[in-house]
């Protein structure tokens, strides 16, 4: 939150709308009829604003020598029918505890994350270890659910 002085109202307004569009939109999507305006004008009331984010630094240096991968999608990064295009994708989230990196596959006709996550990993893929009785992660879970509440 910032003060919400005559000074700062300019700026405010400037860095608010990006976050009050995104607010708008999702207000809109839960089935409430609002003005987008309206939403601008309350968060800079209230003195919101956007996160300005902090100068990115790479935590990996590339390979010189390493030839780069090649673009099988030859940088068109639109897709008609889900499930026809997926890219991956990772990113570094800072936490308490140091830096956590995330990978994930990503559809380009619908944006949707984690669906090879959920489906196969989850439930149908077989960890390769007796120690887990040879059990998908979510059957492991289940088992240890029914452990403690034993």
């Amino acid at each position: 939150m910032t003060c919400n002085t005559p000074a700062h109202r300019a700026t405010d307004t400037a860095t608010a709308l990006p976050l009050s569009d995104r607010i708008h939109a999702e207000l809109r999507r839960l089935g409430r009829p609002v003005n987008r305006k309206r939403v601008a004008r309350i968060m800079r009331e209230a003195g919101f604003q956007g996160v300005t984010r902090r100068k990115r630094r790479s935590l990996t240096r590339a390979d010189k020598k390493a030839r780069p991968a090649p673009d099988l999608i030859g940088r068109d990064f639109h897709a008609e029918i889900p499930g026809t295009k997926l890219v991956g994708d990772i990113t570094y989230l800072p936490t308490a505890e140091g830096w956590l990196y995330l990978a994930c596959w990503l559809d380009l006709a619908t944006r949707e994350v984690f669906n090879f996550i959920e489906t196969f990993y989850n439930r149908r893929r077989l960890r390769k270890h007796r120690t887990f009785g040879y059990l998908t992660p979510a059957e492991t879970r289940q088992r240890h659910q029914h452990a403690l509440a034993a």
